[in-house]
């Protein structure tokens, strides 16, 4: 886990980032430790790899825990972005573009495909 900090200015309003890299667990772990990262957090974005499917299939679950988590709160949306890495492995890719747009749609949640590569 690793904590970054950055400076952004975003229509001239300075913004102060504070991101919080969690490795992915297989299990949502409530009452832990993952429950204190979300309560941490405003918003959230979910990095799977689109060269393993375990990584994508681990979403919906984890996107649930979220937001029961957040939303039962204040009953304010959370914001959640779904984000595919490795583009630029396109001939080891196992989940389709329209899988994650699909995914990101029906769980009410932002999505793009990147290559921290590039």
């Amino acid at each position: 886990e690793f904590i970054y900090s950055h400076n952004l200015t975003v229509d001239g309003r300075e913004i102060l980032f504070h991101i919080w890299d969690v490795p992915n667990s297989q299990q949502a772990e409530e009452g832990s430790s993952e429950e204190k990262r979300i309560q941490w957090a405003d918003s959230f974005v979910l990095v799977y790899s689109i060269c393993d499917r375990a990584s994508f299939n681990i979403l919906p679950l984890k996107i649930q825990f979220i937001k029961a988590a957040k939303e039962g709160q204040n009953q304010e949306k959370v914001p959640i972005v779904i984000v595919g890495n490795k583009r630029d492995l396109h001939h080891q890719r196992v989940v389709s573009s329209e899988e994650g747009r699909l995914l990101a749609l029906s769980l009410d949640c932002g999505f793009y495909e990147v290559s921290a590569a590039e």
